[in-house]
């Protein structure tokens, strides 16, 4: 076997959501290459590439406020581009810490969304990211097969539907994307959240991600279901999300930031042949 000198790449996940990292990625990032890495039989198998970038462009509200130096370029599976990822941004920082681009401790990630301060233990224990401040997006109805549920609308960067109490999770089709009414009120789709509610504070989630399918979790979908949670009996508090690949907590904090903690681990690197997608 000849020797791939190749791109550089990094495997992590966070609760068994996992991403292709990209340490020294080319100017652009097309759907084929995003695609061919994501591929779990014929390339490297993930839920999303992050592209690790030091030049970006902050603008709106950001720009001039932020000590950042590296900006996270997220595109899920199927290439596309999203905005943000809360379990990828913990990655992203497990990977700048490790590297010795940050230090441990409290510093700021950009993404599509905006600035997002993250606190990276020395210890390499848990990772918590400020996914920022929820937005109400219009409720809609979500239905698979024969069963419809009412969702309730969300965007914390990307946009999402919760819904609450959705009964028996292992008996949930999630082979293809659930449908929507209206779809119209999503033209750039969306992430839908099916719970159910384990205790007082404390949820079990599937999740159907835009552009990827059914993942083991989703750290912006878990914020957003606890905060519909939150919302029913307009409280805000802490909650642990339990995800087919671990458990998140979120806070929504009295000043209206929504935070996520949980497990980001790099699993291997190396480098990957640019034939897989080149041809």
């Amino acid at each position: 076997m000849r020797f791939i000198e190749g791109l550089r790449f990094v495997k992590g996940q966070g609760t068994e959501n996992d991403f292709v990292l990209l340490p020294e990625p080319p100017d652009e990032l097309d759907e084929a290459m995003v695609r061919a890495l994501c591929d779990r039989r014929a390339g490297i198998g993930a839920d999303g590439v992050l592209a690790v970038r030091r030049k970006f462009n902050i603008i709106g509200e950001h720009a001039g406020r932020t000590d950042a130096k590296f900006f996270m370029d997220y595109r899920n599976a199927d290439g596309s581009i999203a905005e943000t990822c809360g379990n990828g941004i913990r990655v992203f920082a497990r990977y700048l810490v490790d590297a010795g681009l940050e230090p441990a401790g409290s510093f700021e990630v950009v993404t599509r969304a905006g600035v997002h301060r993250v606190e990276v233990p020395a210890d390499g224990g848990d990772i918590t990211v400020e996914m920022g401040v929820p937005e109400r997006l219009p409720d809609a109805k979500v239905t698979i097969g024969t069963t419809t549920w009412p969702a309730y609308g969300y965007a914390i960067g990307n946009p999402h539907l919760a819904v609450l109490d959705a009964g028996d999770l292992d008996a949930l089709d999630l082979s293809a994307m659930p449908a929507i009414d209206p779809a119209s009120a999503f033209p750039d789709g969306v992430n839908v959240e099916f719970t159910e509610r384990l205790g007082a504070k404390h949820l079990r989630m599937r999740v159907y991600e835009r552009g990827v399918g059914e993942t083991r979790s989703c750290g912006s979908g878990a914020c957003m279901a606890a905060v519909a949670a939150m919302d029913a009996v307009c409280r805000r508090t802490r909650y642990d999300v339990d995800v087919p690949g671990g458990r998140l907590q979120v806070e929504w904090r009295d000043d209206d930031i929504v935070t996520l903690t949980g497990p980001a681990i790099l699993v291997a690197s190396g480098d990957v042949d640019p034939h897989l997608w080149n041809g």
